[in-house]
């Protein structure tokens, strides 16, 4: 049984250096070139002093502490949504972190490979309050503008089939543009994921209380991170990075806290999340540090939402979906063991 045992760990420690490849050109350059969003508030966005914050931006500062022990050294590389999978696949970017909708087509046919979900999301239409639209069918006929490369068009079409409603499509490039379509007049409804008509809302219009978001959610949009296929290694660091912050999150372990945790905690699994035990960092090509750093420098997962989209937030949103299951939500941390 030894000697299986070592065998198989010798074959696991194969694949992972067969499949190095990206591990190793991020230690050459020193940094993780992480794609996001050009501007969306609570996701990726600089703030004024030029510092790119958001959950989304958060997702790649958690891969750079475990990579390095150091959350900031990571380069933003602002993609659209039409060029952000070229940008992952021509080997530009090492992760995509742009509130990317993770779907069958995405994730089978065009070389990349969604991670995980970090926030969980639905379609939906942002109006001017003298609208006076309580829903989507109110507004047959309106011209709606949305972004071009996301998932809205199709989801949109399908709805208008089903209900045999039509509406004016205007396709966009950037959220700012779109932005101003609505401002002018030349869009009477924005459509979008509904957390990206939530940053709208709340940051992107001079008077907020002159828009509403309907209530109609026409899709699921589950959204996550992007990597290449063929680099089982880097995927696996970044989906365990994120994960790390979920484990730490439903343990009660906090940026606050992991040093006092790590000294005092007997928990098995704690122990195991922050080095105490095991020797998990060599499994990922990783020190047995790296989800202490992350959770250290990054926060767990509500830290990082909280600040970003909750009620710490300009965005106030609930956590409704992107709550743990052990408080109704759908956020499952994978066990660590």
């Amino acid at each position: 049984m030894t000697r299986l045992l070592a065998l198989t760990a010798a074959l696991l420690l194969g694949v992972a250096s067969a499949h190095a490849g990206t591990l190793d050109d991020v230690r050459n350059k020193g940094t993780v070139s992480c794609g996001v969003n050009v501007g969306l508030g609570g996701f990726s966005m600089p703030d004024s002093t030029g510092v790119w914050k958001g959950l989304d931006v958060d997702a790649c500062r958690a891969v750079a502490a475990a990579v390095f022990g150091d959350a900031t050294k990571v380069r933003y590389v602002p993609t659209t949504g039409t060029s952000r999978f070229a940008a992952l696949q021509s080997g530009e970017i090492d992760i995509l972190a742009r509130n990317t909708t993770f779907t069958f087509v995405r994730d089978v046919s065009i070389g990349l490979h969604m991670v995980m979900v970090n926030f969980y999301d639905g379609q939906g239409f942002l109006v001017r309050k003298t609208v006076n639209a309580k829903n989507l069918t109110e507004l047959a006929g309106a011209t709606i503008c949305m972004l071009q490369g996301s998932t809205h068009e199709l989801n949109l079409a399908d709805w208008q089939r089903q209900h045999n409603i039509q509406f004016q499509i205007v396709l966009l490039d950037t959220t700012d543009v779109l932005i101003k379509a609505l401002l002018s007049g030349r869009c009477d409804v924005a459509s979008s994921d509904s957390s990206n008509l939530a940053s709208i809302r709340g940051a992107g219009v001079p008077n907020p209380d002159d828009f509403v978001i309907l209530p109609d959610r026409i899709s699921k949009e589950p959204l996550g991170p992007m990597v290449r296929r063929a680099d089982d290694q880097w995927i696996d660091i970044v989906r365990w990075s994120m994960m790390a912050m979920l484990e730490a999150e439903e343990y009660g372990v906090t940026s606050a806290n992991v040093d006092e945790t790590l000294a005092t905690s007997h928990n098995a699994t704690v122990e195991r999340l922050l080095g105490k035990t095991g020797d998990f960092g060599k499994f990922i090509g990783l020190d047995n540090a790296w989800a202490y750093n992350v959770i250290k420098q990054v926060g767990n997962y509500s830290e990082s939402y909280e600040r970003n989209v909750g009620k710490g937030s300009g965005l106030k949103l609930d956590r409704g979906p992107n709550a743990l299951w052990t408080q109704g939500g759908l956020m499952y941390p994978i066990p660590f063991r």
